[in-house]
């Protein structure tokens, strides 16, 4: 985590990090825009260590990014929700994601696609339908993102 010297450094960029600056966060809320809600389901998916997801989704959660929904009882057992503040990542995911493909592209295409609910358009730079120039977000694509903070 960076050092929290605000006093001499006001940036929102700096304070935005502190949240969802780490490797780990960004991986997992791409995942949970995917549908992946469940504990197990993120942690097989990203094979990461119990105690490193337990730890940022705790505060993913505690910073409002995401919501632990009960979705079952005896044993008790959640899943992992964005908000509506965790929504809006998702135009920066997808730039990250666009980014990577420009930059690093892979030899077999683009790993993830994001599409037009609508009528399969692409994201443009400006996160616009490439076919019909409709606005896009959560709402309307599906991809790494199809999730709403009222489903």
């Amino acid at each position: 985590m960076l050092v929290r010297d605000y006093d001499s450094q006001v940036c929102s960029i700096a304070r935005s990090l502190e949240v969802v600056g780490e490797r780990w966060s960004l991986l997992i809320l791409r995942s949970v825009m995917a549908g992946r809600r469940r504990f197990d389901e993120l942690r097989d998916e990203l094979d990461i260590a119990r105690g490193v997801l337990t730890a940022r989704l705790r505060r993913l959660e505690e910073h409002g990014v995401l919501e632990r929904r009960l979705y079952q009882e005896r044993p008790d057992r959640y899943e992992y929700v964005p908000t509506d503040k965790g929504l809006d990542l998702w135009p920066v995911l997808n730039h990250l994601l666009q980014w990577g493909d420009r930059y690093y592209p892979d030899q077999g295409g683009p790993p993830v696609t994001v599409t037009h609910d609508g009528c399969g358009g692409q994201p443009d730079r400006h996160q616009m339908c490439d076919r019909c120039g409709a606005a896009l977000g959560p709402q309307n694509t599906t991809g790494f993102s199809r999730l709403r903070a009222d489903s």
